[in-house]
């Protein structure tokens, strides 16, 4: 298998990323684009949504007692949505059942024995009926059993028709889908293919080149040392005469 050198992996890597770096200037901009138009389509297209809220009070009965009501009050807005649905809250307010249990929140409070009902609907009248049916159901499965349980609930107040859509405007729409593009945005710059440095690569020689090189080291440690050659002494002249 052929593998590829380190100066042409460098190249192709450099090339892929100064490619996704050109490619990347438009990104970040095109993503916050793309996230508002999404909002523009959303708070044009989805239809507003109104909420009307009603309250009931859980108080203790004749001879119950009056620490029992908070304990009671929690106890009802866990139950209040299978309590509406037995007492027929759906037929008064003229929804199907899974509607019912969709459109309408029950939220209770630490410090008071009272209960809100929540309800949100395309429709403000049709809101009002919901939340005002649930707290009706409520009130008349309490008289029914306050003799076993020693409290009661009772209408403290009922809803009153929106007049304003508690759902996000279009303004807030789009700013919500250019915060949204951009996030999206950002989160692909961090994903970009890494640039490496522009360093050079060390030539690797191949196996007949790194064999010769290793068979040229062997044969020069195994030759025997050159000396010089050894110079013949000098003699020096006498310097006595000879005599006559």
């Amino acid at each position: 298998m052929n593998q590829e050198s380190g100066p042409t992996q460098h190249r192709r890597t450099g090339g892929a990323a100064r490619a996704w770096s050109r490619r990347a200037v438009w990104l970040l901009p095109g993503a916050i684009a793309l996230g508002s138009l999404s909002g523009l389509v959303y708070g044009v297209v989805k239809a507003p949504q109104y909420a009307a809220t009603s309250y009931v009070v859980v108080v203790p009965a004749e001879k119950g007692d009056a620490s029992a009501a908070l304990g009671f009050a929690q106890a009802y807005g866990r139950v209040a949505m299978d309590v509406a649905v037995t007492g027929d809250a759906a037929v008064a307010a003229r929804v199907p059942v899974a509607t019912l249990r969709a459109g309408v929140q029950a939220a209770t409070s630490p410090d008071a024995p009272m209960i809100s009902f929540t309800a949100r609907s395309e429709d403000p009248g049709r809101a009002v009926e919901m939340a005002d049916a649930v707290a009706r159901a409520v009130v008349t499965n309490s008289s029914l059993t306050q003799g076993s349980t020693g409290v009661k609930v009772l209408n403290f107040s009922r809803a009153t028709k929106p007049t304003e859509p508690v759902s996000p405007s279009v303004a807030v729409s789009v700013l919500v889908g250019g915060c949204a593009g951009g996030l999206l945005g950002g989160l692909g710059l961090l994903v970009r293919p890494r640039r490496e440095p522009d360093e050079p690569y060390a030539a690797v020689p191949g196996p007949a080149q790194a064999g010769a090189v290793q068979a040229g080291a062997v044969q020069a440690q195994s030759a025997p040392a050159q000396t010089a050659p050894a110079q013949a002494p000098v003699r020096k002249a006498s310097s006595q005469k000879e005599p006559v």
